[in-house]
């Protein structure tokens, strides 16, 4: 390498935060998600129930078969119930039989993922991509076009109709 190359490249590193940082400030950049929520877990507990606080703020998961929502065939949006960021499309959802809404498909930017190890072998849990709210578990085992499950807590998520 060229010393006039590291010159330059180390240069780049160094002003790339600043004109970062100016471009924020000028609001013509938008890679950066000011839009998440962050609460304290009082505050979540005022939010919320104790069961939707036990399932998306501590990764636990509902009974299978008790949700209202694992009927509902209406046309309209699956919302996070903690913080009403739209997540799923009804027109994706499916009977997969597991006892849990089951979806195909989710909206565009509605999570964000990680591994998850507590039953041994590595499955990919999902959150909500504004509270980050534990809503459950994708699977490769959905129907087409996707060919995914979204099997997600009844309890952590809001219909609201078309």
């Amino acid at each position: 390498m060229k010393r006039r190359d590291l010159i330059l490249s180390l240069g780049g590193i160094v002003l790339l935060p600043l004109a970062g940082s100016r471009l924020l400030a000028r609001g013509e950049m938008t890679a950066m998600n000011d839009d998440k929520l962050n609460l304290t877990d009082a505050q979540w507990r005022e939010r919320l129930t104790p069961e939707q606080f036990h399932v998306l703020r501590e990764a636990g998961t509902e009974r299978p078969f008790t949700s209202a929502l694992l009927d509902e065939k209406r046309d309209g949006t699956f919302v996070c119930v903690a913080c009403e960021h739209p997540l799923f499309d009804s027109s994706t959802k499916y009977d997969s039989g597991t006892g849990w809404p089951s979806f195909y498909d989710t909206l565009q930017g509605a999570f964000e993922t990680k591994k998850d190890y507590k039953l041994i072998w590595p499955r990919t849990e999902y959150h909500c991509a504004k509270c980050g709210g534990h809503h459950g578990h994708v699977f490769n085992d959905g129907p087409k076009p996707t060919g995914l499950r979204y099997c997600n807590n009844g309890v952590a998520l809001k219909f609201i109709p078309a």
